[in-house]
């Protein structure tokens, strides 16, 4: 961000959505989004927009969850939740969140030489509350699922998560997919 504030200052970038990205073409080596393109109204349009301000042969990379496989970090949270609404929008149908569907985007977006790959990760959890607290803060598609229960439902998403995961601490593994493509 700093490169882009001396290359375009007074740019505000903190409210750019992606398929609108404030840029002049060709601006970047390279474009990175990591963990959004999920999140984003219109993926293909959005990694068209990174491949806009990406030089020549310059990288456009990006990685999403493995939700729709449950080898994302909030698998057992996301079955957990399922116990209490089986229609919950768990992500696993969100874009990019199967093996291949990112490369398919970024074709789409017209981005060359493709490649596709998994990321893995593991993170250790000193106690079950340490894995707990992120999901009350009411952030994102599990915060928001969890500060809309109500206080009995919330205390029973919150034990079937505690059966779900070995006593602490704890190492959650997780996998991403990940593409990069060419400009």
């Amino acid at each position: 961000m700093a490169a882009a504030r001396e290359r375009l200052p007074g740019v505000s970038v903190e409210r750019a959505a992606a398929e609108g990205l404030p840029f002049a073409d060709e601006v970047f080596e390279a474009a990175l989004a990591q963990l959004v393109v999920h999140f984003m109204a219109d993926p293909v349009a959005g990694l068209h927009e990174m491949r806009r301000v990406t030089k020549p042969s310059g990288v456009v990379a990006a990685c999403v969850w493995d939700h729709a496989g449950g080898r994302g970090p909030l698998g057992v949270f996301w079955e957990a939740a399922r116990v209490l609404d089986v229609d919950v929008d768990d992500e696993s149908s969100r874009a990019g969140t199967r093996r291949g569907q990112l490369a398919e985007l970024f074709e789409a977006a017209g981005l060359g030489d493709v490649e596709e790959g998994a990321v893995s990760v593991e993170v250790e959890h000193g106690s079950f509350e340490e894995w707990w607290e992120p999901f009350t803060l009411g952030v994102g598609p599990a915060g928001a699922f969890v500060t809309q229960l109500g206080a009995a439902e919330r205390c029973q998403l919150r034990e079937l998560c505690r059966e779900r995961l070995p006593h602490a601490p704890f190492v959650v593994s997780a996998r991403a997919w990940a593409a990069r493509g060419l400009s």
